[in-house]
């Protein structure tokens, strides 16, 4: 009589493990899309507003290919470490042209610019917000492949860690916000 309990509480632990993996890493999968969906909002917005500094900075070309070759690079990055390294540089490029912005203030004051800068920070906003989601999902889901029993079933059923998207360390500037001011 006993055994067949234990048989069923067993059977019940590998249901709730093997579900709970599914779970977690379709949530994990779930928080990268949303990451996806406000960098291409981010990928959208950026030839709107060099097409809009242009129209002020005519003679800072560089800069201009830097973000554009920038944003091509990062719409093509594959992989998470790629992928985070590609955005930092976009990111970099990005605060330059700001920077660029700062010497005009005519540009600062069309009503354009101001409307696209204030997407942007906000779009900005929505991809920390939605790195940090996808690398808490990431961290449930690796600490439920590594910890026992799911361990176990995770090995068996060949559940893998998934990488965290994350600034990477050595570039100090990708830390920080691009900034707008006004």
């Amino acid at each position: 009589m006993i055994l067949p309990i234990i048989l069923v509480v067993i059977v019940l632990l590998f249901i709730f493990a093997y579900n709970g993996l599914v779970t977690l890493k379709n949530r994990a999968q779930e928080a990268w899309a949303d990451i996806d969906v406000q960098l291409k909002r981010r990928y959208d917005l950026i030839p709107n507003l060099v097409n809009t500094v242009k129209g002020y900075a005519t003679h800072e070309q560089t800069a201009f290919e830097k973000v554009t070759q920038a944003r091509a690079a990062a719409m093509g990055a594959q992989g998470l470490a790629q992928k985070g390294d590609a955005e930092n540089a976009l990111a970099g490029t990005l605060k330059s042209l700001f920077a660029i912005s700062e010497a005009y203030p005519d540009l600062k004051a069309n009503q354009n610019f101001m409307s696209l800068q204030s997407e942007l920070s906000d779009t900005e906003n929505k991809i920390q917000a939605a790195r940090r989601f996808y690398n808490g999902n990431v961290r449930d889901l690796n600490t439920k492949i590594q910890v026992f029993p799911s361990n176990v079933i995770a090995g068996m059923f060949g559940f893998k860690a998934m990488e965290y998207f994350q600034l990477d360390a050595s570039d100090a500037a990708a830390k920080n916000p691009v900034e707008v001011k006004f």
